[in-house]
């Protein structure tokens, strides 16, 4: 099962979503892709993903976070023992989302949310301090994230598997070359035909 988790102001939408989303129809395993619409809420976004795999074995399931959503995947992921995918993940999203305090848009729909200063508390409850069992982590950062720092990401991830693009940019725009190496890493073979 994989749990895809979007970044701030994003959605089920998102390039990256949308491509691994069709990859597992291709491979005939939409029954175990899960990309919610995260509330605003950190607090209501982390239950939402606990409620979607309470029943998932925690080695049949892998945390797939890009920005915000790896912030969440890291805990998450800590938790409940299960693997993670890191996409240009958050480490201090505190300090970030600071600004965005207020109501703003979705990047897909322009549909206005508001990001309540309450939930800057609440994103501290989700910190990790220091992976545990770093194997269970993959870490994909780009040296062009113009959003967020990737060295702090690859300082935080130390240990897990990384995977470092020369370049780009926070959105991942050529996400679709690594496609394989992501499923890989979920367990699933992405040259498998249906």
């Amino acid at each position: 099962m994989i749990l895809y988790l979007h970044g701030f102001r994003s959605s089920p939408l998102s390039m990256k979503s949308r491509l691994l989303a069709a990859q597992m129809q291709a491979l005939g395993r939409e029954a175990q892709w899960l990309c919610p619409q995260l509330p605003a809420s950190p607090k209501l976004a982390i239950a939402l993903a606990l409620s979607l795999v309470k029943d998932v074995a925690p080695a049949e399931l892998t945390i797939i976070g890009s920005s915000l959503g790896g912030y969440y995947a890291t805990w998450l992921a800590e938790q409940l023992g299960c693997r993670a995918v890191l996409l240009n993940p958050a480490i201090v999203p505190l300090i970030d989302l600071e600004q965005h305090v207020g109501v703003t848009t979705e990047f897909h729909s322009d549909k206005p949310f508001e990001f309540k200063r309450e939930y800057i508390d609440e994103l501290r409850a989700f910190a990790v301090e220091t992976i545990t069992e770093p194997q269970r982590y993959f870490l994909i950062a780009a040296t062009g994230d113009e959003v967020l720092d990737y060295r702090d990401m690859v300082a935080h991830y130390q240990g897990a598997r990384q995977l470092l693009i020369d370049g780009s940019d926070h959105g991942i725009s050529e996400f679709a070359d690594y496609l394989a190496p992501v499923l890989a890493f979920c367990g699933i073979d992405a040259d498998a035909a249906k």
